[in-house]
């Protein structure tokens, strides 16, 4: 049987909501494993002299827990 675990991150760019949303993906691939999918909950951007300056995303990533992680 499959176990799925889901951490929920944010993440800020200062290109647009898509990059937010891969540099999530990046950065919680340096310490979990097998990602699956990402949902993206939130998101919003910061706004200085009618401008955007940053975009944010809040999103849940997925990800497989292997066998050793599902037993322990």
């Amino acid at each position: 049987m499959s176990m799925l675990k889901v951490v929920e991150v944010l993440a800020e760019s200062d290109k647009s909501f898509e990059d937010a949303t891969q540099r999530a993906v990046t950065q919680a691939s340096e310490s979990v494993r097998n990602i699956k999918s990402i949902y993206i909950k939130d998101m919003n951007a910061a706004v200085e002299n009618n401008r955007i300056v940053s975009y944010r995303v809040n999103a849940k990533i997925s990800f497989l827990l292997d066998d050793q992680s599902a037993n322990g």
